[in-house]
């Protein structure tokens, strides 16, 4: 599941983060210009003005008839974040996790289809 911000650059999108006048660029393998920074993890910094696009990217599902954000996976189970109305509904046993926050763990098979948004 993709959640964070990403750049296309040369006709390629990498995993991003801005950084002013700056965007890095990570890549899970080697790519020329860029220097290992971890265990498949790789890091180029370029200019703001040679990307041709910066987006923030996030995966939004439905469960159980609502909305949600997809904030993490582990397995067979993805962590969702309420998006609907207020009050949420008391049936799907949603864990307050911060004030109107809402939040649980679900099986990927009680998923509906996942999309993913750009903005």
């Amino acid at each position: 599941m993709r959640d964070g911000y990403y750049a296309s650059w040369r006709d390629q999108e990498y995993e991003a983060s801005p950084d002013g006048d700056r965007v890095r660029l990570y890549s899970g393998g080697p790519v020329a210009g860029f220097e290992q920074i971890g265990a498949e993890r790789y890091l180029r910094v370029v200019p703001r003005t040679d990307v041709a696009e910066l987006t923030y990217v996030t995966s939004r599902c439905t469960w159980r008839g609502q909305p949600f954000q997809v904030i993490g996976e582990h397995g067979q189970w993805l962590r969702l974040e309420y998006l609907g109305e207020l009050p949420a509904p008391s049936d799907l046993g949603l864990a307050a996790y911060d004030r109107d926050v809402h939040q649980v763990w679900a099986r990927r098979a009680e998923i509906g289809e996942i999309s993913e948004q750009r903005g």
